[in-house]
């Protein structure tokens, strides 16, 4: 999968161009993680951004468009192609600046991309 891949929908997940996923219950491949605060895409660097709620004390998860399995509009869900624990060990979303912040969306894209392609993240 081509770096820039990350962060667009697979054309498989059942997403619609113009859909607005935002408070749909998103799903890792292995239990519920939060909801989906907003979709942004910045630089061209499509993501959602999701509220983790107690889950991750509080917290919320950038995660690329790219990462998506599958967007049921019926069910309100979308279903990533990662685990829980993955989600947690991604670098820290702290700040919605970090949404304008290449760098981040970068490293971001980076360890989501090498999950994709089957290699272990680096710290």
């Amino acid at each position: 999968m081509p770096t820039d891949s990350i962060w667009s929908f697979p054309a498989d997940s059942g997403y619609v161009e113009g859909q607005d996923p935002t408070g749909f219950a998103v799903h890792a491949s292995d239990g519920a993680i939060g909801r989906v605060d907003r979709q942004a895409g910045h630089f061209g660097m499509r993501h959602l951004v999701v509220d983790t709620g107690v889950w991750v004390f509080g917290r919320s998860a950038l995660v690329p468009v790219g990462v998506v399995r599958r967007v049921d509009p019926a069910a309100r869900t979308v279903t990533l192609g990662c685990t829980r624990a993955e989600v947690k060990a991604a670098p820290r979303f702290r700040t919605d600046s970090e949404t304008m912040d290449r760098a981040y969306l970068a490293a971001v894209g980076d360890y989501y991309h090498r999950l994709t392609a089957g290699e272990a993240p680096r710290s």
